[in-house]
């Protein structure tokens, strides 16, 4: 039985079909869509996307005529009687409780957006980000006649896509966020940048700002109030491991569902994987709770795969991640300066400003990148990235160097691609790589 009709647990629904061809699958999922991409969400509200249905990757009924998996919507799961072997069900279209049994079960319960313990959080304008029907109820509310005016609490990847996205859709959009930066994942200095753009595209960015009550009308703040007909929660998202940990199962970082390298939970013949489960990283060497549909597929992936008798691992993270915000690319890797100094590294920071084609060339952008390197063993451990058109994906070079736990001399001597509209013949990699170099042998 898998509980969950997203990425962590359909892949493990679907990894298991291919392992085992007639075994029984059981899929429950409480809402009204399977397999779908809650990332695109932003874009299905600023009007990239048109229809919701264009996010769905696969819908039940394919699930249930080519792969068999009895697909089961509008049912939840309430309990799980790990003894018995049974999870009690809520099927909500006929208003009635069931109980069906498993062998083996898989956890696919995604996360929740978090929502902050202030009076009013529930009023109907106060919306969450996370499943398809979410952006679905919020499209719908902001394509009512009446709104105008959006205020976004929280500064992080989704707080700052749904900003872009309601400034598109014609809105008067307001960030709010508590912390003096936006994008917290990223060092200060490079998140600036992003502040930058979002002033300049429109949004009002007001930092150091903390939500205090949402009222009829307004936001109320530590900098007074502000009136709006709509509030997006762009906090962040926390597991949605509430039915795991209540039926004994051991939870870890932020109260996810703790998982071994196979994906298997602490409970016999269960297992769990995606946003409601831990990953393990591998340049801190600690466990960590990441909220990615990368992660949450290539865990499925490797939990369906045991699930159906099979061996596989799932080895880790190294927190890769990217976004844009108008014109600017925005992405991260590794860890961040908070982060080296939290896990008690030595390191050299160093960052490059270049361009993204050959300097020369027409339409060439800027690039800046700021690299961690480790003393010692001159390992990179962190990346991030800034720049326009082109930039951003160079971020997945440093990952994988990061992953094969690579120097920054063996970066300056890898053999990447050049030509003129794609690169100067240094590339911006190759320079942040050569200014970490020179900086460990600098601080010897």
């Amino acid at each position: 039985m898998v509980i969950g009709g997203d990425a962590g647990g359909m892949a493990a629904a679907s990894q298991a079909r291919r392992q085992q061809p007639y075994m029984e699958i059981v899929a429950l999922e409480r809402g009204r869509w399977t397999s779908y991409s809650a990332c695109g969400i932003p874009y299905l509200v600023a009007g990239d996307v048109e229809d919701p249905r264009q996010l769905v990757a696969r819908t039940p009924e394919e699930f249930r005529d080519n792969h068999r998996i009895d697909v089961r919507m509008g049912h939840e799961a309430m309990a799980i009687d790990l003894d018995a072997r049974k999870v009690e069900v809520r099927d909500h279209a006929r208003d009635r409780t069931i109980v069906l049994g498993f062998d083996l079960l898989h956890i696919g319960t995604g996360a929740h957006p978090i929502r902050p313990d202030l009076p009013g959080v529930d009023r109907p304008e106060v919306h969450g980000v996370q499943t398809l029907d979410d952006g679905v109820h919020l499209l719908d509310h902001a394509r009512k006649g009446a709104c105008e005016r959006v205020v976004i609490v929280g500064g992080g990847y989704i707080g700052i896509e749904m900003a872009e996205a309601f400034v598109r859709r014609g809105l008067a959009v307001t960030l709010i966020e508590g912390e003096d930066q936006v994008m917290r994942t990223m060092d200060p200095d490079m998140a600036a940048p992003v502040a930058t753009a979002l002033r300049r595209f429109g949004v009002d960015v007001r930092l150091g700002v903390q939500a205090e009550a949402f009222e009829d009308g307004g936001v109320v703040t530590s900098d007074g109030t502000i009136r709006t007909d709509l509030v997006v929660l762009g906090l962040g998202v926390a597991p949605n491991s509430q039915l795991a940990a209540d039926a004994g199962i051991t939870t870890g970082v932020r109260r996810a569902i703790r998982v071994d390298r196979r994906q298997h939970t602490s409970a016999e013949g269960v297992y769990a994987a995606g946003d409601c489960a831990e990953s393990h990283h591998l340049v801190t060497q600690r466990r960590i709770h990441v909220a990615l549909g990368t992660v949450a597929n290539k865990q499925g992936r490797v939990a369906g795969i045991n699930l159906g008798g099979g061996y596989a691992t799932f080895p880790g993270v190294v927190g890769t991640a990217v976004t844009k915000i108008c014109e600017l690319e925005i992405a991260r890797t590794g860890v961040n300066e908070e982060e080296a100094r939290r896990a008690g590294f030595r390191y050299e920071a160093v960052t490059i400003d270049s361009t993204t084609r050959a300097g020369y060339f027409p339409g060439t952008k800027p690039i800046r990148i700021k690299l961690l390197a480790e003393h010692n063993t001159r390992r990179i451990l962190g990346a991030q990235i800034v720049g326009e058109e082109g930039a951003a994906k160079r971020i997945d070079v440093l990952a994988t160097a990061i992953t094969a736990q690579m120097s920054v001399d063996d970066v300056i001597d890898l053999d990447l691609a050049y030509a003129p509209p794609f690169s100067g013949v240094w590339d911006a990699v190759h320079i942040a790589a050569r200014k970490g170099a020179q900086a460990l042998d600098e601080a010897r």
